[in-house]
């Protein structure tokens, strides 16, 4: 009988397992049709920095495709494809997501929406944040309504993060807020902050934080952008004097930010990790063979060659790597491993921006805005910001390698 019921198992779970895999080749098939049908052409075509759509109440689009596409991804909730239905998500499963992901990466299509919104409070407030919180702000994140900034690093505590100084009064049904923020990206931009404050001074410094959250208009809220080597001021330096956060606007518990702010952060070294693939612009190969030309169907410099072929094999690596990583998630997300993706995707990006202006020689060093040289630029701030790659190492030799 044991034996009967032990075959029962077997064969009704190949079955359930065939009958999953014939579904997700039905939704496969359903997802390039829709993609087809209804990506714009412009759409589906590499993409830079000024093609990114970050949403919120500021933002201009570059064209009625750019809008359209949003328009139509985030009616079916593909903005935000693995978020629940009733916070506008798409609800899919990981593997259907995967299967989004390739099949929108076999057309080129662009992604429809960017940003912090989508990467980092987002899925912090599906995780920690009350009904009414996640009602409020997720369908607005994933409609592309709203653009969110990051209230984290402090003149005084940019590693130690722990230490910071901007202060949260309780005043009963609402807190307020006195103190300064750095290095904020983009939040002269931004139609709302996800910011660390400390509402306890009485405890140790990790137990005393919380994460609120409040509209950039709100009296008090003073922006100024940072100017920086490569010409951009995509950083902020952020005066917040008597600011009025309501208390309904906390996500999770009073004093319990520390927890969050580390699954944040978890998500941002992700999402910064990723531009280690340049994934969805023109490889480094074909922007190589347009600089210096072909001979015997070989890029003519054999030094550049073999740079930029291990740079395209790392590269690849590197994706394979990210993939394996969401394949292996559990319900804590990457933990500790955003610390590997993060290092080495900020490296390999500077890589490819040597590389690029190797490439281009002397016409490289011209000052024109949006070119490769200020990209150059910008790229070096990629193992500071997110966390300082020294940071990073050490997590990796203390948390993964174990190492002491």
């Amino acid at each position: 009988m044991r034996d009967f019921c032990y075959s029962l198992v077997i064969v009704t779970g190949n079955l359930w397992g065939l009958k999953s895999l014939q579904d997700l080749e039905e939704f496969r098939v359903s997802t390039r049709r829709w993609l087809e049908e209804n990506c714009p052409q412009s759409m589906r075509q590499p993409i830079t920095e000024q093609d990114i759509c970050s949403g919120g109440r500021r933002f201009v689009f570059q064209s009625d495709d750019q809008k359209l596409w949003l328009d139509r991804m985030a009616e079916r909730g593909w903005t935000a494809p693995a978020w629940p239905l009733e916070y506008g998500g798409g609800g899919l499963n990981h593997d259907q997501a995967k299967v989004l992901r390739e099949e929108m990466a076999s057309i080129t299509a662009r992604l429809p929406l960017q940003g912090m919104g989508i990467s980092m409070i987002g899925p912090a407030i599906l995780e920690f944040g009350s009904d009414a919180l996640k009602k409020q702000h997720l369908p607005q994140i994933a409609r592309g309504e709203i653009r969110w900034c990051q209230g984290y690093s402090e003149p005084g505590s940019g590693s130690d993060l722990a230490g910071l100084q901007t202060r949260a009064e309780d005043h009963g049904d609402h807190f307020i807020v006195n103190g300064q923020k750095v290095w904020t990206s983009n939040a002269d931009q931004a139609d709302w902050m996800f910011c660390l404050v400390r509402t306890d001074f009485e405890v140790s410094k990790h137990a005393g934080i919380s994460l609120v959250l409040f509209d950039m208009e709100s009296a008090g809220v003073t922006a100024r952008p940072i100017r920086l080597i490569s010409g951009a001021s995509v950083f902020c330096e952020t005066f917040l004097e008597d600011v009025r956060v309501e208390k309904s606007q906390v996500v999770g518990d009073v004093n319990n930010g520390w927890t969050i702010a580390k699954y944040l952060l978890t998500h941002e070294r992700e999402m910064i990790g990723g531009i280690g693939t340049a994934a969805g612009t023109r490889t480094l190969g074909e922007l190589a063979t347009e600089a210096i030309g072909l001979s015997d169907g070989r890029l003519s410099d054999e030094l550049l060659r073999t740079e930029v072929a291990t740079w395209e094999v790392d590269s690849c690596c590197h994706q394979l790597t990210m993939e394996r990583v969401r394949d292996e998630m559990t319900a804590d997300g990457v933990g500790n491993t955003s610390a590997m993706i993060k290092y080495y995707g900020t490296e390999m990006n500077k890589r490819r921006f040597e590389l690029l202006m190797a490439l281009g020689g002397s016409d490289a060093l011209h000052w024109k805005e949006g070119t490769d040289t200020q990209r150059w630029l910008r790229s070096k701030g990629n193992s500071i910001e997110g966390g300082t790659s020294e940071i990073q190492l050490n997590i990796i030799s203390k948390r993964i390698l174990g190492l002491g």
